[in-house]
C-alpha cells in the first residue's frame, strides 16, 4: 500500500475535489470522524467544512493546515469497504491525528479503488500536530496494515517488478491513467527528442500516442496536450488524457523546453556519424523493411515507420538506446528521409546512402569511444546485454509502484479553482 500525504491552505478546494468524485457517481463517503452529522447522511462541502471551522479559527500560524492523505493499495487486493475503515481509523489513529475531525472518502474512479482522507493538522488549541518524521512513520504504518489485512506489500512488489520486463501499456488490463504516468514521467529524463513527432516515436514502442490541442477560449488561446493509449495495432483505443493529470513534466511548455534543450546541445557528429553508418549497413543488407528494422534492432535502435492508408511512408525516426537519442529520419539528412525507404521497400527503387556521407569510417571499437561516458541508469541496464529482444521493453520494471501515490487530478483541480478566484477578482 502506498500513502500520499499532501498539505495546502485551500480546505474548501480539498472537500470540493472529493465531493466532485460523488457527484460524478466516482466516489462515496465511507466514515466520518468527530464530523457534525445531517439527517440524512448527505454533506455538501460547506456542511463538512462546518467542522473544521473551529480548528481553523483557533489555528495560531500553520499556513497549511489542510491535511490530505490518499490511501492506495495494490490493484490486485480486494479490498472490502468495512476494511479501509479500519485502514484509516488504524492510520489516522498511529499517525496521531486519530482525535481530529476527519471524513474518509472512497474513489472508484479508477479499476483500482483507493481511499482519501481529508483532516486538518492543527488541534483544538491551533496548536500544530507533530509532522516530525513523518514519511518514515507513514511507511512503517502502511507496512504493518499490509500485514494485518493482507495486502501486497509494496517494497517486496517493487523489488520484484524491477526485475521484470516492462511491457507496453495493456489498455484491457485497466488503470491505464497509472501505467501511462509510469512511462511519459521518465522518458524526457533519459532520452533526447526535438520535436513531438520524435516523442510520438519514442511513445509509440509503449503503445501511447499523444496529441497537440490548440484552441480559443474567451478570447485567449488555450494549449495543451492529450495522451492517448493505443492497442497493438497502433490504433487509439480508449479515451485520452489530459496532460497535467501527469504532472507539469508531461506538458507542453516543458516538453518544449526540452526541445529547445536537445536542439541547443553541441552537435555530436560521431555519434550521429555511427547512427547513420548502421542505418546505411542495414540497409545495404537487407531486402524488405522487416529484415531492416531486425538488423538495427540487434544494435539497440528501434525504428518507428509511418504510413497511409494506401501504405504509402510518410515518416520513418529511429531510436538509438545507446546514445538515449530519437532522431527523425530527414534530420540525419535527406538520404533518409521517408522517401528513400518508401522507393526502395514499395518500388524496388534502391538509393545510394552513402552519397552524402563524407565521414572517415570508424572501427567498432571508435564507435564505442565516441559514445557518452555518462553512466546510464540501472532501469536501461538491457542497453549493455547481448540480447536486445524487444528493446527498450526489457526495462523499466517496477515503475507502476511509484506512480500509485501520484493524484495530479487533485492538482489540476486545485489550479482549475485558481483560476475561477482569479478570474471573479478582475470582474
Amino acid at each position: 500500500m502506498i500513502a500520499k500525504i499532501g498539505r495546502s491552505s485551500n480546505l474548501f478546494g480539498t472537500l470540493s475535489y472529493n465531493n466532485s468524485k460523488i457527484e460524478q457517481d466516482k466516489g462515496e463517503i465511507l466514515m466520518t470522524n468527530k464530523m457534525i452529522e445531517t439527517a440524512d447522511g448527505k454533506y455538501s462541502v460547506a456542511q463538512l467544512a462546518r467542522s473544521f471551522e473551529p480548528y481553523l479559527l483557533a489555528n495560531r500560524n500553520t499556513e497549511k493546515h489542510t491535511l490530505h492523505i490518499s490511501l492506495n493499495p495494490d490493484p490486485k487486493d480486494k479490498v472490502s469497504d468495512e476494511k479501509f475503515r479500519e485502514i484509516a481509523e488504524q492510520y489516522m489513529n498511529e499517525m496521531g491525528y486519530g482525535d481530529q475531525p476527519f471524513i474518509v472518502f472512497k474513489h472508484t474512479d479508477i479499476d483500482r479503488s483507493h481511499i482519501h482522507i481529508v483532516s486538518v493538522c492543527v488541534d483544538e488549541d491551533g496548536k500544530k500536530i507533530s509532522d516530525q518524521f513523518e514519511k518514515i512513520r507513514s511507511m512503517k504504518v502502511c507496512r504493518e496494515l499490509e500485514k494485518k489485512f493482507g495486502l501486497i506489500s509494496a517494497v517486496e512488489k517493487q523489488s520484484q517488478e524491477n526485475q521484470k520486463i516492462f511491457r507496453p501499456i495493456n489498455f484491457k488490463s485497466g488503470d491505464i491513467k497509472s501505467q501511462i504516468a509510469s512511462v511519459i514521467r521518465h522518458l524526457s529524463s533519459y532520452y533526447q527528442f526535438q520535436s513531438l513527432g520524435e516523442f510520438n516515436a519514442l511513445l509509440s514502442l509503449f503503445n501511447i500516442t499523444v496529441e497537440k490541442v490548440e484552441g480559443e477560449l474567451q478570447g485567449q488561446l488555450k494549449r495543451g496536450l492529450l495522451y492517448f493509449p493505443l492497442d497493438d495495432q497502433g490504433k487509439k483505443a480508449g479515451n485520452p488524457f489530459k496532460a497535467s493529470l501527469f504532472g507539469k513534466n508531461a506538458g507542453i511548455d516543458a516538453l518544449e523546453k526540452h526541445f529547445t534543450a536537445c536542439k541547443n546541445k553541441s552537435n555530436n557528429q560521431p555519434l550521429k556519424q555511427n547512427l547513420k553508418r548502421s542505418i546505411i549497413e542495414a540497409h545495404h543488407s537487407s531486402k524488405d523493411e522487416q529484415a531492416f528494422k531486425k538488423k538495427l534492432k540487434k544494435e539497440g535502435i528501434d525504428t518507428v515507420v509511418r504510413k497511409n492508408d494506401n501504405g504509402r511512408i510518410y515518416g520513418i525516426t529511429f531510436i538509438d538506446h545507446h546514445s538515449k537519442s530519437v532522431w527523425n529520419g530527414s534530420r540525419l539528412g535527406k538520404e533518409f528521409s521517408a522517401n528513400t525507404f518508401n522507393d526502395y521497400w514499395n518500388d524496388n527503387i534502391k538509393a545510394d546512402l552513402t552519397k552524402d556521407d563524407q565521414s572517415p569510417k570508424a572501427s567498432q571499437s571508435n564507435n564505442k569511444e565516441n559514445l557518452p561516458a555518462e553512466e546510464t541508469h540501472h532501469l536501461f541496464d538491457f542497453l549493455h546485454t547481448e540480447k536486445h529482444g524487444d528493446s527498450i521493453f526489457e526495462a523499466l520494471g517496477g515503475l507502476l509502484p511509484e506512480t500509485q501515490g501520484e493524484d495530479y487530478e487533485e492538482q489540476d483541480f486545485a489550479n482549475q479553482l485558481k483560476k475561477k478566484r482569479k478570474k471573479n477578482r478582475s470582474r
